[in-house]
């Protein structure tokens, strides 16, 4: 079977996207681990973070499936998450805003500008809880779980080395976590770097664990710019916004992750029918 595909990236998180609209290749009513690891393989395949599947839906105006590249379905990817609404314009699917569906419930997002390959989208995550507060991290969830660490020289960090440690640990062996490792550049700017789930190893960034560290960053009070925060990351910036618990131990709301979104290339594979 020759599979098309499509590869985009967001901060330079790369994802594998395919058009399951028009063509099944991946039905749901099957597993496709092992298939979609090997094109994520970077030596084996054609190598990704993940892979995207924008399948159809009858309430909204697609479905986004997100694989990690170990082949398992993952959570919410907010990086992956505007990748989708930019090949779903590219397709025609949609105009400049959109709502739809992911593992995790539903999404809006709208397109900011557009240049070349390049689209900048606003992408609106689910209410998050309050994060959960230790004596040297906190954990929250954005759509996936979050470990946040803060340090004063994220640079130096052994973040694949460190961060599997903790992944793997007693607490998190079972269903894994992201670990993040911020640094407070200003009272309104992190660096963020993060190891991921699923990939086992450092990314270049990573949407949700921003977003996790930006609402950790506020919960420390880190916070001079109120409900805005700048966030870099090894593969460019990313913003994120939200309106602060009204109240202690109530949720953050109107959470809005805004970056880039860009066409990398576009190819086929042969690959063994499913």
């Amino acid at each position: 079977m020759t599979l098309n595909f499509y590869k985009y990236q967001g901060t330079g998180n790369d994802f594998i996207v395919i058009d399951n609209t028009r063509s099944s290749y991946f039905p749901d009513e099957k597993t496709h681990t092992e298939e979609i690891a090997l094109l994520c393989n970077r030596h084996l395949g054609i190598g990704a973070d993940g892979l995207i599947l924008l399948n159809p839906s009858e309430k909204y105006d697609f479905h986004m499936r997100y694989f990690n590249a170990d082949g398992k379905e993952g959570s919410m990817c907010g990086n992956g998450g505007r990748c989708a609404v930019a090949f779903a314009k590219m397709l025609g699917i949609i105009g400049q805003e959109t709502i739809f569906s992911a593992i995790d419930g539903t999404h809006k997002a709208r397109i900011i500008a557009s240049n070349n390959n390049q689209t900048i989208i606003s992408l609106q995550l689910n209410d998050a809880p309050a994060p959960d507060a230790y004596e040297d991290h906190l954990i929250v969830n954005t759509g996936s779980p979050h470990l946040v660490i803060f340090t004063e020289e994220v640079t130096q960090v052994a973040v694949t080395t460190e961060g599997r440690r903790i992944r793997n640990s007693e607490d998190f062996e079972t269903n894994g976590i992201n670990v993040n490792f911020a640094e407070v550049l200003n009272n309104e700017s992190l660096l963020v770097r993060t190891y991921e789930r699923g990939v086992e190893n450092e990314t270049l960034s990573c949407g949700t664990g921003v977003t996790a560290s930006a609402l950790a960053a506020w919960s420390k009070n880190i916070r001079n710019l109120g409900n805005m925060y700048n966030i870099k990351t090894l593969g460019g910036s990313l913003k994120v916004s939200f309106s602060p618990p009204e109240k202690e131990n109530t949720p953050f709301k109107d959470i809005w992750l805004t970056g880039p979104a860009e066409f990398v290339f576009k190819g086929e594979i042969v690959v063994s029918a499913s």
